[in-house]
């Protein structure tokens, strides 16, 4: 008899442990810091699981939170009538008109990141943002159809506009400037390919 309730202790520990795995949602997160990538270049997709059991389904901070355990990168949230608040990301804290934002899928949402709830396949961006009369920074994507890339620059609405301006960076020591947010490009095998333009977040990377 001690031997089968051991079993079924154990079967049940074992299940109790492979939950948040079978729960986690796959979403693409990319971390943009002040001056460079904090995580995720190219968008990856990875397994988004809640650090508390019963904070289900997955959020845009448990976002953070995997991509923080994933790349060993510090972050800290500051409780608030509000809600979390993400006030610090790496070596940066939020400060004046300055701070960490995120996005879902290229928009801002209206409410915290604890209360985004992620879906599968839904991109998760988390970026430093320099504020003003105009709000916040437009952030930009880089798509790719053969040899040609396309950089789009998106608001804080998920509102998309060919990225006037942008210059294409190939590896780390060749810059093609587009036009119209558009360039194609020669053979590179093997570099990786980002978009740049003034005042805006750093787009993901891609081959």
């Amino acid at each position: 008899m001690s031997h089968r309730l051991f079993v079924v202790v154990a079967a049940v520990a074992a299940a109790l442990v492979l939950v948040p795995c079978a729960l986690a949602v796959k979403v693409h997160v990319r971390v943009e810091g002040k001056t460079r990538t904090i995580f995720g270049a190219t968008s990856p997709l990875v397994d988004v699981t809640s650090p508390q059991a019963n904070a289900l389904p997955e959020n845009a901070l448990d976002a953070l939170d995997t991509a923080s355990s994933l790349g060993e990168f510090f972050y800290h949230v500051t409780q608030t009538s509000f809600g979390p608040y993400v006030d610090q990301i790496g070596r940066f804290p939020a400060a004046g008109q300055t701070g960490w934002v995120f996005k879902v899928n290229g928009a801002s949402p209206p409410v915290g990141a604890d209360q985004v709830k992620l879906q599968a396949g839904d991109t998760v961006l988390w970026y430093w943002a320099q504020f003003g009369v105009a709000g916040g920074p437009k952030t930009l994507t880089l798509s790719r159809s053969g040899r040609c890339y396309a950089v789009v620059a998106q608001d804080d609405n998920g509102k998309g506009t060919p990225a006037v301006g942008a210059v294409l960076h190939v590896g780390s020591a060749r810059s093609v400037a587009t036009r119209n947010g558009r360039a194609c490009l020669g053979p590179h095998r093997g570099l990786v390919v980002r978009a740049e333009l003034a005042g805006a977040v750093r787009s993901n990377a891609l081959p």
